[in-house]
């Protein structure tokens, strides 16, 4: 009976070492892909700010449609940040602007009492999106004029642009949000 109690324990323990090794691979995979999109947001954030003066731009910056999908070597510094690695590839999508990173941890579940999991690594997944948080009206009452359209925003928070006062302009974060979302 002792035995089979002792056995039980290390059966639990084997199963603890496993979940903990995949937990740490999930975390590395959401990490990866949040430091992705994020790198990609705030390129496109600084897009806008580039060409804050011709709102006719304004809507494929807010859409997604100019991003440059390339945030990828974020995810891989932060897939090695978190002990792992970004296994086949870092995949960045347009249509719905985000990305996907598969990763492996470094390290394997371990020595245990279940036979081969010395040599086993975890493998996880996730997905990063990024949201346009604001809106404009192109055809507003502004429109033709020399004041640039208002920014409406998530919680109707509204940015009117000042190219005099660049700290007065929304951050990356208040023009898009970042993230994770179900494969």
């Amino acid at each position: 009976m002792v035995a089979g109690l002792l056995f039980l324990a290390f059966a639990y323990l084997a199963v603890g070492q496993a979940a903990a090794t995949r937990n740490s691979a999930q975390t590395a995979a959401d990490a990866a892909a949040l430091a992705a999109a994020q790198d990609t947001r705030d390129k496109l954030a600084g897009q806008w700010k580039d060409v804050l003066l011709d709102p006719k731009k304004w809507l494929d910056i807010l859409n997604g449609r100019a991003a440059v999908l390339d945030g990828c070597p974020r995810a891989y510094e932060l897939a090695a940040q978190n002990d792992a690695h970004v296994v086949g590839q870092c995949a960045g999508q347009l249509w719905d602007l985000s990305y996907t990173v598969e990763v492996e941890t470094n390290k394997t579940v371990g020595d245990s009492i279940v036979p081969g999991t010395e040599s086993k690594h975890a493998t996880a997944s996730a997905k990063a999106v990024i949201e346009p948080l604001c809106s404009f009206d192109p055809l507003g009452e502004d429109a033709g004029s020399d004041v640039l359209p208002k920014l409406t925003c998530k919680d109707n928070r509204i940015w009117e642009p000042d190219p005099a006062d660049p700290t007065g302009l929304p951050e990356p974060k208040d023009l898009f949000d970042v993230h994770l979302a179900d494969l």
